[in-house]
C-alpha cells in the first residue's frame, strides 16, 4: 500500500478522515472532480444532497478503479459543496456511509469540503476530486 494516514499527536481525531497521509508509490492518479452523473451523464439524485455525495464518491470509485487503484490509494480528497452550511454534514455524512458500504471501503484520506456557489450546473450539488498515489 503506497499511502499510510496518520493522525498527529497535538491535532483533533476527525472520525471521518485523518489528518495526514504520508504517500511511497511512484505514480501520481488525478481523479477530475466527479459529480452525480451516471455513465449516460444523467444527474442522479436531483435536489438530494445525500443521493449526489453518494454518487459522486462512487464515480470516484469508478475511475480509481479504472487505473488499478482504489479508496485505499488516495492521499486527498477536495469536496465543492454547493451553498454548504454546517447543517448539511449529516446529510454529507449520510451520503459518505453509503458510498462507502456499497464500496466496501472507509474513505479516511485527509480532505478538505469547500462551500461553493456554483457547479458546472444548477441540478450539481457536489463535485468530490481525488489525488492518489499507486505503485
Amino acid at each position: 500500500m503506497a499511502i499510510t494516514l496518520v493522525d498527529p499527536t497535538g491535532l483533533p481525531q476527525i472520525p471521518v478522515y485523518r489528518q495526514v497521509s504520508v504517500a511511497t508509490g511512484s505514480k501520481l492518479v488525478f481523479i477530475a472532480g466527479q459529480v452525480a452523473w451516471d455513465a449516460d451523464g444523467v444527474t442522479v439524485g436531483e435536489g438530494d444532497l445525500a443521493a449526489q455525495v453518494e454518487r459522486s464518491y462512487l464515480n470516484v470509485g469508478t475511475a480509481l478503479a479504472e487505473v488499478g487503484a482504489s479508496f485505499h490509494d488516495v492521499a486527498r480528497l477536495t469536496v465543492y459543496v454547493v451553498d454548504w452550511t454546517p447543517d448539511k454534514m449529516p446529510l454529507f455524512l449520510e451520503g459518505v456511509a453509503r458510498a462507502s458500504a456499497e464500496l466496501g471501503i472507509t474513505p479516511m484520506a485527509p480532505g478538505t469540503l469547500i462551500g461553493v456557489a456554483a457547479l458546472d450546473v444548477p441540478e450539481h450539488l457536489v463535485e468530490v476530486e481525488a489525488t492518489a498515489i499507486i505503485d
